[in-house]
C-alpha cells in the first residue's frame, strides 16, 4: 500500500498508487492553529484514511524529510496498527535534527529503510547507515539536460508510467 503523509502528498500518491496498481492511504494532520512552535503550527494528531494495514508492506511517500518527526510519528501509528514493512520514499532527505532517532527507529523495527535520492549533499554518517538507500538521480538528470540541449521536448521523460509498468513486470517475472 501506498500511504501519503498529509493531504499534500496525495497527488503524487495517487500517481504511484494508479501505476503500480496498489491500495492508497493519506494521514490527515490536524493542527492547533492557535499556537506557533518553531515558526509552524503544531501537529496535535495524526489520523489515519484507508483500509485495515495489518500484515502489509507500506510505502510512505513524501517530497522531502526535514526533522522526519511526521514520518517517523506515521510509521509508529501504522506499526501500532500491525503493518508488517515500512519504506519511506522521500526526494530530499535532509534529517535536519541528525540521524539518531531515526536509528532508533529502524532499532526498535518501526522502519525497514529509507531511500532518498542524491540530488542534495548527503552526508558520509548518512551513507553508511544500513536503513538508508540512496538513489542515485545522475543518470536522468544527464538525460534532462541532454534532451533540452537538443531542443527537443521532455514530455516523454515527465511520464515513466511505461518505464515502471517494464520495471514491475521484470520484477515480477522473476519472482514467480
Amino acid at each position: 500500500m501506498i500511504v501519503s503523509p498529509d493531504e499534500g502528498g496525495m497527488g503524487r500518491c495517487i500517481y504511484y498508487s494508479s501505476v503500480l496498481g496498489l491500495d492508497l492511504g493519506m494521514f490527515y494532520k490536524r493542527r492547533d492553529y492557535s499556537t506557533i512552535v518553531d515558526g509552524r503550527n503544531p501537529i496535535v494528531a495524526h489520523e489515519f484514511l484507508g483500509k485495515d494495514v495489518t500484515g502489509m508492506d507500506l510505502i510512505l511517500v513524501d517530497d522531502m524529510i526535514s526533522s522526519g518527526e511526521s514520518m517517523l510519528d506515521i510509521a509508529a501509528k501504522l506499526k501500532e496498527r500491525g503493518a508488517n514493512r515500512i519504506f519511506i520514499f522521500s526526494t530530499f532527505g535532509l534529517f535536519v535534527n541528525g540521524l539518531e532517532k531515526f536509528d532508533e527507529y529502524y532499532e526498535n523495527g518501526l522502519i525497514d529503510k529509507i531511500f532518498t535520492t542524491n540530488l542534495i549533499y548527503n552526508s558520509p554518517e548518512l551513507l553508511k547507515r544500513e536503513w538508508y538507500c540512496n538513489v542515485n538521480m545522475s543518470k536522468y538528470i544527464a538525460l534532462l539536460v541532454d534532451t533540452i540541449n537538443c531542443d527537443n521536448s521532455i514530455s516523454n521523460l515527465l511520464d515513466p508510467a511505461d518505464k515502471i509498468h517494464t520495471v514491475v513486470a521484470k520484477h515480477a517475472g522473476k519472482t514467480e
